[in-house]
């Protein structure tokens, strides 16, 4: 009884990893990608609401499905894969009540979408890139963190008086200096302004955008960068192990059959 399962569960694992249902999961995906985006319409809510929520749920009922399947068949091990853990908490968040109180979670339904990477090796190969940039991204952070606290105290003391919108506390500080990392309206927005008063500000601002803008945050970008290059590296450092195992297999069994026509 026991190995009949055993083989139930292999086949139905081999059944759900097989191009015809993955290629249908995905498709399933963005039909229902596209029923939410149509959600947002009040016009189509009104003319068509009914058929977008069933489709939504027929969606859900089939992602649900899928899910239990793919327990049943892996079981504890469905756990061990960082992409399950995804599904499963994406579905999840789909299957809390709607309320009120939980219109947010209604809203995150969208994060269905995301599980379409888990399709694409290529996508994952970023993904896993860039978490394993993280660790390495760490100090860049703190570093980051330490530069805005200092630029905020510094800018509160100096600029608060007069520009309490700006920098009348530590928190308004920081998303001030914030928004002048991002280049956003820096110059007109606030620091011209600042400098109408303060006429040496800009010797405050400007190694400020130098430090954050142009050095800091260039090296997160190489950090993320280099990661992704390395996962695909290995990806293509793989492809050639397996291409080179196949090629060995090979020519090891040319070598036995002319063995065998020797004799």
């Amino acid at each position: 009884m026991n190995i009949k399962i055993s083989n139930f569960r292999s086949n139905l694992f081999e059944w759900l990893n097989t191009a015809k249902v993955r290629y249908s999961i995905l498709a399933i995906i963005l039909l229902n990608a596209v029923t939410l985006g149509m959600e947002t319409s009040p016009i189509i809510m009104e003319k068509y609401g009914k058929i977008l929520s069933l489709v939504d749920n027929v969606c859900l009922a089939i992602f649900v499905i899928e899910l239990i399947l793919k327990l049943f068949a892996v079981g504890l091990r469905f756990f061990k894969d960082p992409w399950n853990l995804f599904d499963f908490f994406v579905i999840s968040i789909s299957l809390a009540p709607i309320s009120e109180g939980f219109s947010v979670l209604r809203a995150l339904r969208i994060l269905r979408v995301l599980r379409a990477l888990s399709f694409a090796p290529r996508l994952r190969r970023t993904i896993e890139g860039f978490v394993s940039a993280l660790p390495g991204m760490s100090s860049v952070i703190i570093l980051m963190a330490i530069i805005f606290y200092i630029g905020a105290v510094i800018a509160t003391k100096l600029f608060a008086s007069e520009f309490p919108i700006w920098f009348g506390s530590i928190g308004k500080s920081l998303y001030s200096l914030f928004q002048i990392m991002t280049l956003e309206s820096w110059s007109m927005g606030i620091v011209r302004p600042v400098m109408e008063v303060y006429p040496y500000a800009w010797m405050f601002f400007v190694p400020f955008i130098l430090i954050t803008s142009f050095a800091v945050v260039n090296v997160l970008v190489g950090l993320i960068v280099n990661s992704m290059h390395d996962a695909h590296s290995e990806e293509a450092t793989e492809a050639t192990d397996a291409y080179r195992d196949d090629v060995i297999n090979h020519l090891k069994e040319i070598s036995k059959r002319l063995d065998k026509l020797e004799r």
